[in-house]
């Protein structure tokens, strides 16, 4: 990668965590490209030369978001596979990395599970997009859990990729709503009680 590029990427990172950082706070109608730029540290015409609009911005930052969330939860169950690891311990794995990047970046997560429930937006097929593929990745190992016999044939695999990846964001963002008392492990134990079937106490 040339100097030019690795520039370039510098600058959109920082364009990306001062517009979810913003957008988080006052709305994505309120909040201005020169906010933007002056949160980034950039001159305006910095942004508009990174992304034709703060519409392309804001849906690119999409993108850039959901595709690290994405990129975790793949790692995690490729670590877990390379250790001989089952598919329901993939699966803890990939809580535990659910975790672990809402931790890291809680406003983007905020913004992105708000923006779920809006229809209306121009970037609704992008976000679309951008979810079924991190939902995809939990889709993988389920299915490959009911097909090597570790699984109930009975799952609705799309449905519970999907309750998963829900309850990992509900569950992330009332901790750092509400509950910041609590440790990441604290999170992470009460969600894998879930998965693992232990919530009634029988064994």
């Amino acid at each position: 990668m040339d100097s030019s590029s690795t520039r370039r990427q510098v600058t959109r990172q920082k364009l990306y965590e001062a517009a979810v950082t913003l957008i988080a706070e006052q709305g994505f109608s309120s909040t201005t490209v020169d906010e933007i730029a002056e949160r980034a540290g950039v001159a305006k015409g910095t942004v508009y030369y990174n992304f034709k609009s703060k519409t392309e911005l804001f849906e690119e930052l999409l993108r850039h978001g959901v595709g690290l969330l994405t990129a975790s939860l793949r790692a995690a169950a490729d670590e877990t596979e390379e250790r001989g690891g089952t598919k329901v311990e993939a699966l803890d794995a990939m809580i535990r990395a659910g975790l672990g990047f809402i931790d890291r970046y809680p406003a983007f997560t905020q913004l992105y599970v708000a923006e779920l429930w809006r229809t209306n937006r121009a970037w609704q097929s992008t976000l679309l997009v951008v979810r079924q593929e991190a939902v995809a990745v939990v889709e993988t190992v389920l299915r490959e859990g009911v097909d090597n016999g570790e699984l109930s044939k009975e799952i609705d695999i799309p449905l519970t990729a999907a309750a998963l990846v829900g309850m990992v964001l509900v569950a992330a963002l009332d901790w750092q709503a509400f509950q910041r008392e609590r440790t990441i492990d604290d999170v992470h134990s009460a969600l894998s009680l879930l998965l693992h079937g232990r919530v009634s106490g029988r064994r």
